[in-house]
């Protein structure tokens, strides 16, 4: 075809397959295959010389003009194509890009693109992206859509993967709080291992669930080890995996790890003090190298995941009674944050009670609760020993025996005002006094509840049994003949 063997540049436009040289056959059956390729190619083709002459011309741009392709072989562009610049980007050099061009009066997007040989343009390729301007139109709208459209997957695979809770979800109008999250959020931004310390039920998976959620990492998984719930000999297995046999109850197939179910996203080490000495080393390693074995094989397994570790232990005593190796420590704690217990910042306990009301209400499908002020003093003055966890309980109990929409002093639980000096702001009766009607309300509330045994009653105050007998003597607490309190 001569047509194609003029396209290469070394033969003389016009010559005939007699003149085609044996040690040119390989070439010519490359430009035959060249040549059926761009034939097949369904937009328009074109390609000049470096003067503009025509040296291909594929079957579909002649038949969208109505010309012969290889009638066009040897014409300058511009007796072809009207408006032609293919001469034009020759001499300059510089390739027109998804540029208009008008042909039969119909709009088109073309590109022109020079091709060069030591540096000097020996020809130009041009291609007919589309016969209409109106064709860009529809791709960009299914373009639009495709986008659209993996937006939507992307955020159902982040609700079907995500955690529950992000930093903004977390209730808190304390300075440390606010200042936490904001820390938080920078960590998210990078991918160094987090540490988080603080007493048990500050709200540690929380932050760290936070702090995944935030990150490039949330559409991926984010897997929870909680190294104080495993035990020591099943540890490694639940880490790393196993392969099919490597243990007497192994499963037949192997199982995958945590580690390697958490690839491209995040692992929270919980209560990583409890981690084995043994164990210890084994997990730098894998922090550093982000390789490991299952157990019982022999292949490396690599996954890319995001540490985060949480403890409610003193790391830094343990590091001085060699409890916890320091190498592991100085690898988890690159970004330290520590959240301070409930009763340091106490501006977040009544947000947090009543956010935790409405969740309760939501949940159990209740009417708005409210809380007395007397209440809301008592639950502020509180210690919360058992923090963020502790008062959740504590709502939960009180709203599970509730009558009514109100909680009052009567509903808490006796421990929560034991040995407060103050716990109505409004009160205006002595200290001495409001203890003893505080007593005998709940000592009241608990006989009620209890449906007046008062070992039961005994129970929920959270004192011996003689001991409240002795209440009962002491505020001459009576009972109707139909209600005297069994033993």
């Amino acid at each position: 075809m001569d047509e194609a063997r003029e396209i290469a540049g070394d033969l003389p436009r016009g010559a005939g397959h007699s003149q085609t040289p044996n040690d040119s056959l390989d070439l010519y059956r490359q430009l035959d295959l060249m040549n059926r390729i761009l034939d097949s190619i369904h937009n328009g083709i074109m390609i000049t010389d470096a003067e503009g002459y025509i040296t291909y011309f594929n079957k579909p741009y002649g038949e969208f003009l109505g010309l012969d392709p290889i009638t066009q072989i040897g014409k300058h562009c511009t007796e072809v194509i009207e408006n032609s610049r293919m001469h034009i980007v020759a001499q300059t050099g510089e390739p027109e890009i998804n540029h208009s061009h008008l042909i039969k009066g119909r709009r088109m997007v073309v590109q022109r693109i020079p091709i060069r040989k030591d540096g000097k343009v020996i020809a130009v390729f041009g291609q007919v992206m589309f016969k209409n301007v109106q064709d860009v139109g529809k791709l960009a709208k299914k373009l639009s859509l495709l986008e659209s459209k993996v937006e939507h997957y992307e955020q159902e695979l982040i609700n079907l993967r995500s955690t529950r809770h992000t930093l903004e979800s977390i209730i808190g109008e304390s300075e440390a709080i606010q200042a936490l999250k904001n820390e938080a959020s920078r960590a998210a931004a990078t991918q160094f291992p987090v540490l988080i310390t603080g007493e048990s039920g500050t709200g540690k998976e929380l932050f760290a669930q936070g702090i995944h959620h935030a990150s490039p990492r949330r559409i991926y998984p984010f897997v929870r080890i909680n190294c104080a719930a495993i035990p020591k000999d099943l540890l490694e297995s639940e880490l790393f995996g196993y392969e099919k046999g490597a243990f007497t109850g192994a499963r037949s197939n192997g199982k995958p790890g945590k580690f390697e179910l958490a690839k491209s996203g995040t692992v929270l080490l919980d209560e990583i003090g409890d981690l084995p000495l043994s164990m210890q080393p084994k997990l730098l390693r894998v922090l550093e190298d982000k390789e490991f074995e299952r157990v019982g094989g022999t292949t490396l397994i690599r996954s890319d995941f995001r540490l985060i570790a949480a403890t409610n232990q003193n790391l830094d005593e343990m590091l001085a009674e060699r409890r916890f190796r320091k190498d592991l420590y100085y690898r988890l704690n690159v970004i330290p944050l520590h959240i301070p217990p409930l009763r340091a910042r106490r501006e977040d306990i009544l947000p947090l009670a009543r956010h935790y009301l409405k969740q309760i209400e939501a949940d159990a499908s209740l009417p708005e609760i409210t809380m007395e002020e007397e209440v809301e003093n008592i639950l502020y003055h509180y210690l919360w020993p058992g923090n963020i966890r502790e008062l959740f309980n504590v709502l939960e109990r009180v709203v599970s025996s509730l009558e009514g929409d109100r909680i009052r002093f009567s509903d808490l639980p006796f421990h929560l005002y034991r040995g407060q000096k103050k716990f109505s702001k409004a009160s205006a009766i002595s200290i001495r006094d409001a203890h003893a009607g505080a007593e005998k309300e709940a000592i009241l509330r608990a006989l009620k509840i209890a449906r007046y045994n008062k070992s039961r009653a005994a129970s929920i105050l959270g004192i011996h049994r003689t001991h409240l007998y002795k209440k009962i003597k002491q505020y001459k607490i009576t009972f109707s003949d139909d209600r005297e309190p069994p033993v």
